[in-house]
């Protein structure tokens, strides 16, 4: 990721190793802050608050926690009471099991006194693997939106996205947004519609903070604008990343993600949904099986900019923070082994 000029990687050891450091996701865009997690507890804490969010980004801050916690005590009942603690924090996101099950694996049959050491080593390769992972799927994307483009190579090509599947969201470069991201390095004239991606405004305040970083051209709407854009003929296609993908293709996403798929199909424009193996859960028959997570009202209705909260119903509200998108209505799956037309 560029950030404030420099490459950097959404998560990293602290310096003495026994910890890791993120960017406080809840400060941006109006301040990058880093924040160290020292415990298996503050990892916690930091995934089901949303210091840091993401299907990828909480499968490897999970993975650093439960090596966290075996450094305090490795033995059997604390191993089982580390992974517990963390996999409860989000329900839907496939990838925070997988990463936990990644390491616990990977411990299971040593010898305690080195088992803190064995599961460092898995969380790194996890974050290391996930960057290639995302590296992988830009290059596979970017040839699609340069196939995209030559469609209409007098003008910019106009992608679609929703909430954030960028590098704030993975370990490097993202999912929906590294063909993007490529793609704008290559010297192919992209631009973003950015949903703001209500409640939490993850498109407007991390997408558009990542792609005003990255040098891309954008533009926030309303979550509610892009059926309009649609219509007119000024999206090209939709690209989202997702929290989950189920055995039949169906698309477990930031709650508004149907919808935008719904008005892709009504309109003819492709809905690609961007992914590595890690997010695919073949264990899960269809998205009507998912978990979905129900977050406090608050989010919904009480405003905060950190200085004042302004409350904007006295109504009861409802929180779901995801949605279920039918593979019917998906194009592609662009993924690091290419853009499949089925899962």
């Amino acid at each position: 990721m560029i950030l404030e000029g420099k490459h950097e990687r959404s998560i990293r050891r602290t310096p003495d190793g026994a910890g890791v450091c993120i960017l406080d996701q809840r400060k941006l865009p109006w301040e990058v802050k880093w924040v160290e997690l020292r415990s298996a507890g503050e990892a916690a804490v930091a995934i089901r608050d949303m210091w840091t969010r993401g299907a990828p980004m909480i499968g490897a801050t999970a993975a650093y926690g439960l090596a966290m916690a075996l450094a305090v005590d490795a033995r059997d009942d604390a191993l089982a009471a580390g992974y517990d603690l963390l996999v409860e924090t989000r329900p839907t996101a496939i990838n925070l099991r997988w990463a936990l099950d990644a390491v616990r694996d990977a411990v299971a049959g040593l010898p305690v006194e080195a088992r803190a050491e064995a599961a460092f080593a898995k969380a790194d390769a996890i974050a290391d693997e996930d960057a290639g992972l995302c590296r992988s799927i830009g290059e596979h994307g970017l040839e699609l939106l340069r196939d995209l483009h030559a469609r209409h190579p007098d003008r910019p090509l106009n992608i679609l996205t929703h909430c954030n599947a960028g590098w704030l969201a993975t370990v490097d470069y993202g999912t929906a947004t590294a063909p993007i991201y490529l793609a704008h390095d290559a010297g192919i004239p992209v631009h973003v519609w950015v949903d703001e991606t209500r409640p939490r405004n993850q498109g407007a305040l991390l997408t558009a903070f990542e792609l005003r970083n990255h040098g891309v051209p954008h533009t926030v709407i309303a979550d509610n604008a892009g059926g309009l854009l649609m219509m007119k003929g000024q999206v090209d296609a939709v690209l989202v990343g997702t929290d989950r993908v189920t055995a039949n293709g169906d698309v477990c996403n930031k709650i508004g993600t149907y919808l935008k798929a719904l008005a892709a199909f009504d309109n003819d424009v492709p809905f690609y949904v961007a992914l590595p193996y890690t997010t695919f859960d073949p264990n899960t028959a269809s998205g009507a099986d998912i978990p979905i997570e129900e977050r406090d009202p608050a989010e919904l209705t009480l405003l905060s900019d950190g200085i004042a909260t302004v409350r904007v119903t006295e109504s009861p509200a409802a929180n779901p923070a995801f949605d279920v998108t039918p593979a019917r209505l998906v194009t592609g799956y662009i993924t690091e082994r290419g853009v499949l037309d089925r899962i």
